[in-house]
């Protein structure tokens, strides 16, 4: 059942059957659909002061949805965000990918790190990094941001080394307060 709901994809973004959904690995992850043992690591975050810029802290009963709301965007889009995991056998440690929910002014790459555990590694830039790609070159997208609070000073850093910029004309829901990063377009990426 889960499987056909993967099928269906968004026709402006339609990417290819085969392999679907994807399954991204780098050099020292995995990146990949979330699955139910990814939950309780997600709770935690979404438990926890780091969530603040993302809408936290919260219960794990709207974690459950929002982990929920991720699945279903790949049901209804063919892609979203990707968990992130590292090669060895452990819990996932964050979420990365292309996110355009219904409403949102544009594609955004977006990510967050579940796990402090593993920050200062670069295993975000390598995950955001291959989420990019797989949006420009196995979705076709032409341009990507990435909304950020203006304290995450964390996401402000990595937009910056993955080459993004703020772009002051770049739409925003109505009274949002986040920086809009503009990424480079799919020739200026690796």
């Amino acid at each position: 059942m889960m499987r056909a709901l993967f099928r269906r994809r968004d026709h402006r973004h339609n990417a290819p059957a085969a392999a679907w959904p994807p399954v991204i690995t780098t050099d020292r992850l995995v990146l990949r659909v979330a699955a139910p043992e990814d939950f309780d690591a997600c709770a935690r975050f979404y438990a926890s002061d780091r969530s603040v810029a993302v809408g936290g802290p919260i219960n794990r009963e709207t974690a459950w949805r929002l982990l929920g709301t991720i699945i279903g965007h790949w049901a209804l889009r063919g892609y979203g965000p990707f968990v992130i995991a590292p090669k060895a056998p452990e819990a996932a440690i964050g979420l990365t990918g292309p996110w355009f929910p219904e409403g949102w002014p544009e594609p955004e790459i977006s990510w967050m790190m579940w796990d402090p555990a593993h920050e200062g590694r670069g295993l975000m830039h390598e995950a955001a990094s291959a989420a990019r790609r797989f949006a420009y070159h196995t979705l076709g997208w032409r341009t990507a941001v990435s909304y950020i609070a203006p304290g995450n000073a964390r996401s402000i850093a990595l937009a910056s080394r993955l080459g993004a910029r703020p772009d002051p004309h770049a739409r925003h829901h109505d009274g949002d307060p986040h920086i809009v990063y503009r990424h480079p377009a799919p020739e200026g990426c690796a």
